[in-house]
């Protein structure tokens, strides 16, 4: 028999998974053996934030990123047609968005192997729904391009977008995020709205939506913060 493969949610950030992760949730995954996970080391660090004796050296992790080659991808179901269960995990929320996680449930499906996904944080879906545009109709566009160029042009594209009423929905890393709020300050119209969401969960939390005229009178620093970016 076939074993599953779960979606694990993973924090956002901060030591408080027990705020944002359903307890049974945190069992199925310490009961997991099995790992594919974007980062090996964040990976192992959060199993052993989720239990200090979690038994890491009993464990197998596959690394699956961007550079991960398609032909090792086969062999990281081995596990589950052998009849063992398979957890995935993004370095933080919910693998499969913006994550190369993808890939693996996507061969999954294929190989008509059962694909169960839990309850955990999204950023992405909870600074939609607190930024008070539209959750009718939106598009998550992933990270934008980091040269300055080519941000700007692909932001007047989604500003119309935004405008025609399907609110955009897109991140940044914390090391760009920066520059960012200043390109889209520099390129967006006065009457846009945008949500700035920063520190999701975390004590540090700020969600926010206003004008662009707004925000250009006291721009906000988010240097080394998590943020997700919504215009409408």
């Amino acid at each position: 028999m076939k074993g599953k493969i779960y979606l694990i949610p993973v924090t956002l950030g901060g030591n408080n998974f027990k705020d944002v992760i359903p307890e049974t949730v945190i069992g199925i995954t310490r009961g997991l053996r099995h790992f594919a996970v974007e980062e090996i080391r964040s990976a192992r660090r959060y199993l052993r934030l989720i239990d200090r004796q979690f038994p890491i050296d009993e464990s197998i992790f596959f690394e699956l990123n961007e550079h991960t080659d398609e032909n090792d991808i086969v062999h990281f179901l081995d596990p589950v047609l052998e009849g063992n269960d398979i957890g995935i995990m993004s370095e933080a929320g919910l693998p499969g968005i913006a994550d190369p996680g993808a890939r693996l449930i996507a061969l999954a499906h294929r190989m008509k192997i059962k694909v169960t996904p839990l309850s955990g944080p999204s950023s992405i879906i909870l600074a939609l729904i607190s930024s008070g545009l539209n959750g009718q109709n939106f598009s998550f566009n992933g990270y934008l391009p980091v040269g300055p160029d080519e941000r700007a042009v692909r932001l007047k594209v989604l500003e119309k977008k935004a405008h025609q009423g399907y609110a955009q929905i897109f991140m940044e890393t914390p090391y760009r995020a920066q520059k960012m709020i200043d390109t889209i300050l520099d390129v967006c119209q006065h009457a846009t709205l945008l949500c700035i969401a920063s520190d999701i969960t975390l004590p540090t939390e700020s969600i926010i939506t206003k004008k662009i005229s707004e925000w250009k009178i006291t721009v906000p620093d988010l240097n080394k913060k998590l943020v997700v970016f919504v215009l409408q």
